[in-house]
């Protein structure tokens, strides 16, 4: 007869046994989560690895643009950053060769202005046409030797000097230090849009543009990455067949896809996120400040909470190049006045259409001859209005360019002349002679918000 007696109440002779097991059981579930948790952060790790080396540090642009400390601008408003963004059309590379034959140069396909805020509440991108005629400095070539200062077309400053080269020229045409820059090529911009399962556009008639590959029904349709490049690149079949209708449209591509990623929480969500910046990394090269995944996600986590309303886009004010229709200049004050309000971080407005009686009223035409003939008044209304027929006032956009003598770039705003120790020119700082910029004008422009069959 088995002795009982010391058991305590309701306990059986078998639950030592029992609690053992029990014991196991959650040793073993223990060691499961543990390996789990190992496992995610082990692979955690490898793909942020991944993801770190893919970005391409600009040590070089870094290089020489310290060089020329001295005599870049100055940031007047702490915390408000400027990020030069440049769509780089190198033909380099196995999936970037089919756009074309790799003539051993590149140049900025599209260039952006990205203007964000101090308190982080909205984001204002400025487009700068690539045939905007504009003073490239000297820059250091590829191969270590030197250019010559010169009155050139805008996108020659990438394909002489590089991304140094076209902050310097940005920063020497505004007067706004560039804090960041990033270049993107053809496959980044593809594979971006791939990553958030095509972005949707409206298309007023059918497309069929050979040269893009680029076949497509009116009415609205979802782009994938290769019809999206064609879609954004594309000129003389879609539109109107001018630049200005070309940047409007990658203005409003690029707002449908903010929006997507906004609207669809890719941000906040790391299995969609990872695609997206996987794609986004793939192909960019940056700052070295900005070339890690801490660096870049120190700059995205500031912008999660814009509102796609606030996420402005627009091109600066320009007309046709007096000496040559093909070619642009810049509209005064218009443009000044613009880039005085963005380096003082203060509000710009924009609206897809101007009033009919503004001077700043786009109308674009085609000759016969295919020269296209445009009228681009400044894309402006209010104070910040000019007269791009060069006959009347001292704010006519030919008193922009009128040769390559810079005292022919003054219009409304006081110039402050700076000396150097190092012995270079002087440089040029300027400011509103009334202290403040006026009441906000209105720019022609979009938001992300918007509908793209609006």
């Amino acid at each position: 007869m088995t002795d009982t007696a010391g058991a305590p109440s309701g306990a059986s002779p078998t639950g030592a046994g029992v609690i053992r097991r029990r014991r196991r059981r959650l040793r073993y579930t223990a060691i499961g989560v543990v390996a789990l948790v190992v496992g995610v952060a082990g692979a955690g790790w490898a793909a942020y690895e991944k993801l770190d080396a893919n970005i391409t540090p600009d040590n070089a642009a870094a290089a020489e643009l310290a060089r020329y400390e001295k005599e870049r601008p100055t940031s007047l408003v702490r915390d408000a950053q400027n990020i030069l963004l440049i769509g780089s059309d190198s033909r380099s590379g196995d999936e970037n060769r089919k756009y074309g034959r790799d003539s051993g140069t590149e140049r900025s396909d599209t260039t952006i202005l990205l203007h964000l805020s101090a308190d982080r509440r909205s984001a204002t991108a400025v487009s700068l046409p690539r045939d905007l005629m504009v003073n490239v400095p000297d820059c250091r070539r590829p191969d270590g030797s030197r250019t010559e200062p010169m009155f050139a077309m805008f996108n020659y400053a990438f394909e002489f000097g590089g991304s140094a080269c076209t902050i310097r020229t940005v920063e020497k045409l505004t007067n706004i230090r560039i804090d960041h820059h990033m270049v993107v090529d053809f496959n980044g911009f593809k594979d971006m849009v791939d990553a958030v399962d095509g972005v949707e556009v409206c298309l007023k008639e059918p497309v069929n543009d050979k040269a893009a590959k680029l076949r497509l029904p009116a009415g609205k349709v979802t782009l994938d990455g290769e019809q999206a490049l064609g879609y954004v690149r594309a000129r003389k079949t879609l539109g109107d067949g001018s630049d200005t209708d070309r940047m409007d449209r990658q203005q409003r591509f690029l707002g449908a896809l903010v929006n997507k990623v906004q609207s669809n929480d890719v941000l906040l969500n790391p299995v969609k996120l990872y695609p997206v910046l996987d794609a986004a990394t793939s192909s960019l090269t940056t700052d070295p400040e900005l070339a890690s995944l801490r660096g870049l996600y120190q700059l995205v986590r500031g912008l999660r909470h814009i509102p796609t309303e606030h996420v402005q886009f627009l091109t600066v004010p320009r007309t046709p190049y007096v000496y040559n229709a093909n070619r642009d200049q810049l509209v005064e004050p218009a443009a000044k006045e613009l880039f005085a309000r963005l380096r003082a971080d203060t509000a710009v407005e924009v609206a897809k259409e101007l009033p009919e009686d503004s001077a700043a009223r786009t109308r674009t035409t085609e000759s016969s001859t295919g020269n296209r003939t445009e009228n681009r008044t400044g894309d402006t209304t209010g104070n910040a209005t000019g007269n791009a027929t060069g006959n009347t006032g001292e704010s006519t956009a030919e008193n922009s360019y009128g040769g390559d003598d810079e005292d022919s770039y003054e219009s409304s705003y006081d110039y402050e002349e700076e000396s150097y120790e190092d012995g270079k020119s002087a440089g040029k700082r300027f400011g509103s002679r009334a202290g403040t910029p006026d009441p906000a004008p209105t720019f022609r422009g979009n938001t992300a918000a918007e509908d793209t069959c609006g």
